[in-house]
């Protein structure tokens, strides 16, 4: 086995052989990596939700046969994914959320499809063709480079005493919930995965929900859910609001301003009531 001196690991490892060296012959790094910094997508993603890194492996080689070659997909330094027919392999953190449709690939889309996408899946990809060659040979070729940020969620609501909030954990790589109140700068653990149902804090028994019953006013604030890894999923921005006062508020402003209609009709009331009394005062004097 042999290190191909761009510090990846893919010519060591064999699809179903994870003991044994393949005879791979790479292209030199002067003719496979130049395009990439040409040739590079930017794709932004949230948490939890499917990204699609684009990939079109026939503008590299157009006419060669789908037998002959498989693709991989990189980030620097790792192998993220590799299949070839019915071998597939995953790398550890991927595992179970990343993969190539071979249905697709006939008309030339090598796409990767990373579901349940995490904060830490954020970086550059690269995507390449490894052609079958003689003697077992296979040379590889550069394809597609791809950004791709993941972004946390971020929002704002609103509730009154007494009503439900709900929070959306996104994905099932949620961990924890913490909690700072707007009087306080110290943050708190509310929840933790695993946790057993609470009197007023219960985790959604299918659905990725939290649902914190009957809000009370000190419940205002910040949520944070964070992962394993005790990066940011979601921010929820909390605020409770007295919504029956405020109502009553309006209510009380709206009785206390008459409509222009109200206060012609008061004035016109006014004005005969001034008028009678002066010819009763008129034909008094007379």
């Amino acid at each position: 086995c042999r290190n191909d001196g761009w510090g990846h690991w893919w010519s060591t490892w064999v699809l179903g052989s994870p003991h044994h060296c393949s005879s791979t012959a790479s292209l030199p790094p002067d003719s496979s990596f130049p395009s990439s910094a040409l040739n590079v997508a930017t794709i932004t993603s949230r948490v939890g939700d499917k990204a699609v890194l684009p990939c079109r492996w026939k503008t590299v080689l157009e006419n060669v046969p789908l037998q002959d070659f498989h693709i991989q997909w990189m980030i620097p330094g790792s192998l993220v994914f590799e299949q070839q027919g019915q071998q597939m392999w995953q790398a550890g953190d991927f595992e179970g959320r990343v993969e190539v449709p071979e249905q697709r690939l006939e008309d030339g889309d090598c796409s990767l499809i990373i579901s349940d996408v995490q904060i830490s899946d954020t970086g550059r990809y690269e995507s390449f063709m490894v052609v079958n060659g003689p003697r077992s040979v296979k040379t590889r070729a550069f394809i597609q480079g791809v950004k791709l940020f993941v972004l946390d969620h971020k929002s704002f609501q609103s509730c009154g005493p007494g009503e439900d909030l709900v929070l959306d954990l996104h994905t099932p790589h949620s961990a924890r919930l913490v909690f700072q109140s707007s009087n306080s700068s110290e943050w708190s653990d509310l929840w933790m995965r695993g946790d057993e149902n609470g009197e007023r804090l219960e985790k959604h028994p299918v659905k990725e929900q939290l649902t914190i019953r009957k809000v009370k006013s000190s419940d205002e604030g910040t949520y944070k859910v964070l992962d394993e890894r005790g990066l940011a999923v979601s921010t929820v921005q909390l605020s409770v609001e007295e919504k029956s006062r405020s109502l009553k508020v309006h209510q009380v402003i709206e009785k206390e301003t008459p409509t222009d209609d109200v206060a012609k009709s008061s004035c016109s009331v006014f004005l005969t009531l001034a008028v009678l009394i002066t010819s009763f005062l008129t034909s008094r004097l007379l």
